[in-house]
């Protein structure tokens, strides 16, 4: 487990099949969609090269890109900063090109599997993420209310903790139906998930994850409360998360995408780099050899869009930051919602004013990162006592702690090998506590924070170059780290999925579609960018007069049969 309070209900069998983020709210085998030999659909061929604007160039806009590539139309991608958003991996300045900070996505659970089908496809490897106690792990040290305890398995914790963890396995069964829903999901049953879901959507969108701990009668403690929002289950604490909707968790939970994560090597950026100079092998229209990059002038997106606004014929038209203007019959925002709110002059006429409404209401989570390159990875020295003999421990661990530093991370590629430190990984307020402070202000009240639990390492004599932080909620272009719905939002969330089903739309709201993970169920995971990528691919054939093939319907295709629970509006 990769879990300081261990996820949810242990599984009894093994052998069962593996989960996926299939639902529970649209429970498509996006996995399945994507490995069909018959591939995504195809469109007219009179409509072959036509171009399709896509706004935005992290990995929902490289897929949708490269996907619409490959049925035979001509996607041309907008960025305003660089290829991969969220996905940005950085270098330290003077240290080997090798070392390498994740400053957005670093870690990715399993059942992410039409990540994985991306992954595969262009030829990268993944690791084990050293989350707290996983089993790949060295150590964990919890550091609560000036207490540190070392750990290498959650049976080395005090007694408490264990606590925590049965009163949370049993709040999850007792409120939220886990192991029906978990085996349901696994067996990709359709039927018994939406009755599982539709009851516990009616039930909980108006309860905070804060009011579902303490409706439970395993979380009458205030104390195992405590601990629980300090300690978390899979990625540390999870108190930022308390006044959010109880059913983002439930998310989360029931697809073990807290769980057994990894990262990719040599960084997650690459992922939408290489689809971008991708020359894939089944391709409409284009010559071999064809790539996104190959279709933009200078093998470049094009910059920063400054305007959209529909023209006659219910066409787009964008304008970009060199003044650019250029019309589509399509285009595909998968940017930062707000964006649309701020950075980007807008005619009302774009979308429904339901879905204004929508975009308006959604929450972000900020987030904050700081990473050190340091000599060696110094922390798998043995620590010694008062007494110089060796305790047969690390002198340093993956650290949860309620001090300022809240998760600290421990990167190697190798005992001999130069690694890193991400000193402090925070969300929510925490994150905002670090929003006035340099790289250097941050790093200084780290090393002191980390100072007070681990006093006999000096983790500042290993420091090799300068720190790199980044605070998500202050970068222009994103303004947070990632969607989190407020209780009551889930009708908000369920208008921005479904925008990809336009024949419901007035003919003169159609023609743009809205995708990246803020607009998914599973917003902070790179599955739900590129699941709803897909959606907006299928939207963009569909809006042509496309279709899939027959023997591979496409998420369009079979929507009535499995669209998200409809709550009344009034």
């Amino acid at each position: 487990m990769t879990s300081t309070v261990p996820n949810a209900v242990e599984h009894a069998d093994e052998h069962q099949p593996p989960i996926t983020m299939f639902g529970p709210d649209f429970p498509y085998a996006y996995d399945d969609f994507l490995a069909h030999p018959a591939g995504l659909g195809q469109i007219p061929a009179t409509e072959h090269g036509t171009e399709v604007a896509v706004i935005g160039g992290g990995l929902s806009g490289i897929v949708a890109a490269y996907e619409l590539m490959k049925m035979g139309l001509k996607p041309v991608v907008y960025e305003a900063d660089q290829i991969g958003g969220r996905l940005r991996t950085v270098g330290f300045d003077g240290c080997d090109p090798a070392l390498t900070a994740e400053m957005g996505a670093m870690r990715f659970p399993p059942s992410s599997t039409a990540l994985q089908h991306y992954i595969d496809l262009v030829g990268l490897e993944t690791r084990p993420f050293p989350n707290p106690l996983a089993e790949t792990t060295p150590s964990t040290v919890v550091d609560l209310k000036g207490e540190s305890h070392y750990a290498t398995s959650v049976d080395d914790l005090p007694q408490v903790y264990r606590d925590v963890m049965n009163a949370w396995n049993a709040c999850l069964e007792d409120g939220a139906d886990f192991s029906d829903m978990n085996r349901a999901m696994r067996e990709r049953d359709v039927p018994r998930i939406r009755e599982i879901w539709s009851r516990l959507v009616e039930k909980l969108d108006n309860q905070t994850f804060y009011g579902f701990l303490c409706d439970s009668e395993s979380f009458k403690s205030f104390r195992h409360r405590e601990i629980f929002g300090q300690v978390g289950f899979g990625t540390g604490g999870w108190d930022t998360d308390f006044p959010n909707s109880i059913l983002e968790i439930l998310r989360v939970v029931y697809t073990e995408a807290d769980d057994h994560h990894r990262g990719i090597v040599g960084g997650s950026q690459q992922l939408p780099l290489r689809l971008w100079e991708r020359e894939p092998e089944k391709i409409v229209h284009w010559p071999y050899g064809t790539s996104l990059k190959s279709l933009h002038m200078g093998g470049e997106p094009r910059p920063a869009v400054t305007r959209l606004h529909r023209t006659a014929g219910n066409q787009i038209t964008v304008t970009d930051a060199n003044g650019d203007i250029r019309t589509y019959q399509a285009a595909i925002f998968t940017a930062q919602s707000w964006m649309l709110l701020s950075k980007i002059a807008c005619d009302d006429s774009l979308f429904p004013i339901d879905h204004w409404t929508a975009i308006e209401r959604t929450h972000y989570m900020e987030s904050s990162k700081l990473f050190v390159p340091v000599d060696r990875p110094f922390w798998l020295d043995q620590a010694v006592d008062d007494e110089g003999s060796p305790t047969g421990r690390d002198v340093m661990s993956m650290t949860l702690t309620d001090r300022m530093t809240r998760g600290t991370y421990l990167l190697d590629d190798g005992p001999d090998k130069p690694a890193v430190i991400c000193l402090s990984y925070t969300w929510c307020d925490d994150s905002l506590k670090w929003l006035p402070l340099s790289a250097n202000e941050r790093m200084e009240v780290m090393l002191k924070s980390l100072g007070e639990i681990y006093p006999k390492v000096d983790i500042r004599k290993h420091i090799i170059g300068n720190p790199v932080t980044v605070s998500w909620e202050n970068e222009p272009y994103f303004m947070g780290a990632f969607k989190a719905n407020l209780p009551g939002h889930y009708r908000y969330q369920r208008r921005l999925f479904t925008h990809f089903m336009q024949d419901r739309l007035p003919v003169d709201k159609r023609g743009i579609f809205l995708a990246g993970d803020d607009i998914s169920w599973t917003a902070g995971w790179a599955e739900g960018a590129i699941q709803t990528a897909l959606n907006a691919v299928w939207g963009v054939m569909h809006h042509f007069d496309g279709a899939s093939d027959a023997t591979n319907p496409g998420p369009g295709d079979v929507y009535d049969e499995i669209a998200p629970v409809e709550l009344p509006e009034d």
